[in-house]
């Protein structure tokens, strides 16, 4: 279950007219944010990334499954499960203790450098050097003047 804070920021963030990736954002910074502080750990940075927008999907934002091709036909069949739990709150099942208790211990014996300012500035730019120059200068929202004066 996600913090009061997290969901009362991605809140916040739909409100402002925000896309669904920076609302999930919220939940992405409190995944890393249990890594550094020891709860758990993950195996890689995306691996991280990955669990907080699970928890966005679960908690109700509105985030698409990764296209086809993008990710595998699992991780985009999970993706989409998710997004349907948290845009459907009745009827969903509850994990089985057992189940939780057998996720969480895997989660602790993982590493916590996964987290580390180093490790997803690597990440970033790594996923930066996949996009397009336009790809990456529309993404800040500016317009680009087609003069120069």
């Amino acid at each position: 279950m996600p913090e009061k804070k997290t969901l009362k920021k991605a809140r916040k963030a739909k409100e402002a007219g925000k896309s669904p990736s920076t609302q999930a954002g919220a939940f992405v910074e409190e995944e890393m944010e249990h890594i550094r502080s020891g709860k758990h750990g993950a195996k890689s940075s995306k691996q991280a990334i990955a669990i907080g927008l699970s928890k966005a999907r679960r908690a109700g934002v509105d985030l698409p499954a990764p296209k086809k091709g993008k990710a595998s036909e699992s991780t985009r069949k999970k993706a989409e499960q998710d997004r349907k739990r948290g845009q459907h709150k009745t009827g969903a099942k509850k994990t089985s203790a057992k189940r939780s208790a057998g996720a969480k211990k895997a989660l602790k014996r993982e590493g916590h450098s996964a987290a580390s300012h180093r490790v997803l500035s690597k990440h970033a730019k790594s996923a930066a050097k996949r996009r397009s120059g336009s790809k990456r200068s529309s993404s800040t929202g500016r317009k680009k003047s087609s003069s120069r004066k």
